[in-house]
């Protein structure tokens, strides 16, 4: 199972994803974690990302996805993983599609949250005041201000891939403003539907085959039984001869009948034909 992740800051990607890693097995691919990774392996790639970001420059598109390639092409990225952070850009998901493409993989889906802006800046000014209340700093990144900067980045860069991966026909969005229980039961539920993962009904389907064969069995049990009861009891017997008795009268008083009302047809005609023939031949011998 591969899957891209959308939405904008604190809609809950980062647990819902974690949540999708948990329970399938997959692995969580982080583009700020795969970048430290490679530069600490001092991979060719890996050492092309550390000259970038120690001049302070924003790591190109190219080296991001040799980062991506090698990341995935890792055993423990067998099973599936799903993309955090990236793409960010549509020349960023062209260049992952390519990617997919030469090592044979499919993107199974593209999953949206969808939240309420306004909601969201509620839910950092609570959360920063109740932080205050405990007498904790709050988080540089944590406040109303910093999350209107990132809101207006996803919209401007971001929010293109909703209509990329839309035509595409990978989009599949979820109602983001639900419980976190909510979120992670429809996202289960959309990736059953199209196959990414086996659904409940699936896993049933061994214990469906052992109730199936366990009816069988019972339906032929009882079948000898009620069999064995109708033979030993003389009533049924009785009345199924009877019954068969009746259905053998019924054809032959239904034929005979079929046979009177023809033989009295044909007399008819042949009374008739004879009576024709007769006024005629006594009209001529009037006439003469």
């Amino acid at each position: 199972m591969r899957l891209i992740l959308l939405g904008p800051p604190g809609s809950g990607k980062g647990t819902q994803a974690q949540r999708l890693v948990h329970r399938h097995g997959i692995i969580q691919l982080s583009t700020g974690e795969m970048l430290r990774a490679a530069v600490a392996a001092q991979s060719p790639v890996g050492l092309k990302a550390k000259d970038v970001m120690a001049s302070g420059g924003l790591v190109p598109d190219d080296i991001v996805i040799g980062i991506i390639s090698d990341r995935i092409d890792q055993p423990d990225a067998a099973k599936g993983f799903i993309l955090d952070g990236f793409p960010r850009t549509v020349p960023q998901a062209e260049a992952l599609d390519e990617l997919l493409k030469k090592k044979h993989m499919k993107l199974d889906a593209v999953v949206e949250l969808r939240v309420n802006e306004s909601a969201l800046l509620q839910r950092v000014e609570t959360r920063a005041e109740e932080t205050r209340a405990r007498g904790e700093e709050v988080r540089i990144d944590d406040t109303p201000e910093v999350l209107i900067k990132r809101l207006a980045s996803y919209r401007a860069l971001t929010e293109p891939l909703i209509h990329y991966y839309s035509e595409r026909r990978k989009l599949l969005t979820v109602d983001g403003m639900m419980t976190i229980e909510q979120v992670t039961r429809e996202i289960n539920r959309i990736l059953a539907a199209i196959g990414a993962v086996e659904s409940k009904a699936a896993h049933a389907g061994e214990p469906a085959k052992h109730s199936a064969k366990a009816a069988r069995k019972g339906t032929g049990k009882g079948t000898v039984k009620t069999a064995g009861r109708a033979a030993r009891s003389p009533k049924p017997a009785a009345k199924a001869w009877v019954g068969a008795k009746k259905a053998a009268k019924g054809p032959k008083r239904s034929v005979r009948k079929t046979s009177k009302r023809a033989a009295g047809t044909a007399k008819k005609a042949v009374k008739m034909a004879s009576k024709r023939p007769a006024r005629k031949l006594t009209k001529k011998r009037a006439k003469a």
